[in-house]
């Protein structure tokens, strides 16, 4: 962890913002031309969980604390999404817009329990919120237990682009995650962003400045539970289903995983590690429950030779920030 604080605490120069601003370029164009390269399907579930990844980053890589519960706001809002499709009728837009908004209430109640805690305290609370979520979801009517929500109907978006059109759909979801993006760097970046950052260096001394840590620390689990529901009401718009995985604890460990893999505490890290974890489910499909295996190998692998991730040990390398 000693390691990812050097890189994530790298002064903010005129050459590190220019770096960054360079990488996000060539970031977006890659996405541009990457469906000429790549399926489509592939690249929306890997922008998804990369949108998922970078909130969960906001919360573990800037302000200290881990959550082992952020499968319940990105499955919840999941089910919201496919309910308010397939049952009320609603447009995509709104169907994601007020699923973003009810994964921000399940953070509100969520991080009014958990921030009280620190450590391995705050990380069980949530872990256990999220079981209890896990459980509801298998017993409520809406839900539809194991089977999940299927049949989801893409819709219009804004009543004028046809979602059922995979392109359509890709340059959507593309446009959801830049937005995404930039939204959490302006985050980091901003004078909350770096009483955040002061949080995870020194909560103690934060407080003795006349910071109220606490509220900061809900904001920000609130923010990065919104930005974690964004991802799953997507998803489960682009993949027509809304299921029990969605909202499981493994969910929450794979996000960790991508976290960890890309570069915690790093902007561009989790969008690298989820594209890594996704590529490696995807192509490694064929050794059954190998898949497993082979990922604990490589995780460990990336624990030993990269202790500060993909991105981290590049920008190290370049002494820059990214």
């Amino acid at each position: 962890m000693a390691s990812a604080t050097e890189t994530i605490t790298a002064p903010a120069t005129p050459a590190n913002h220019r770096s960054e601003m360079i990488a996000f370029a060539i970031m977006a164009v890659f996405f541009v031309v990457a469906p000429a390269l790549m399926y489509p399907i592939f690249l929306m579930k890997a922008l998804c969980f990369a949108i998922f990844a970078c909130a969960f980053n906001l919360l573990i890589g800037y302000v200290g604390l881990l959550s082992f519960g952020h499968a319940l706001f990105f499955g919840w809002a999941a089910y919201f999404s496919a309910h308010m499709l397939k049952q009320w009728g609603l447009t995509p837009e709104l169907a994601i817009i007020l699923s973003t908004i009810g994964a921000g209430g399940l953070g509100i109640v969520a991080g009014a329990l958990a921030i009280r805690r620190q450590g391995i305290y705050f990380a069980m609370i949530t872990l256990a919120l999220a079981q209890m979520a896990f459980f509801f979801a298998v017993q409520a009517p809406f839900t539809h237990g194991e089977d999940g929500i299927q049949g989801v109907h893409r819709g219009k978006l804004f009543g004028l682009f046809d979602l059922s059109n995979d392109m359509s759909m890709y340059f959507f979801v593309l446009a959801v995650f830049l937005g995404s993006f930039l939204l959490i760097y302006r985050i980091i970046y901003s004078p909350f962003g770096e009483v955040l950052k002061a949080i995870r260096e020194n909560e103690t001394r934060a407080i003795s400045l006349g910071y109220k840590t606490e509220r900061y620390k809900l904001l920000a689990f609130v923010l990065s539970a919104a930005l974690s529901g964004l991802a799953g009401a997507t998803k489960a718009v682009v993949f027509q289903l809304a299921s029990l995985t969605d909202v499981h604890w493994t969910m929450s460990g794979e996000v960790v995983l991508m976290t960890l893999v890309g570069g915690l505490g790093t902007v561009f890290g989790p969008v690298v590690g989820a594209f890594v974890i996704i590529a490696m489910q995807s192509y490694l499909a064929g050794f059954g429950q190998w898949v497993t295996v082979i990922q604990g190998l490589i995780f460990v692998a990336c624990v030993l030779l990269f202790r500060r991730g993909v991105i981290g040990e590049i920008a190290h390398f370049l002494k820059i920030r990214l």
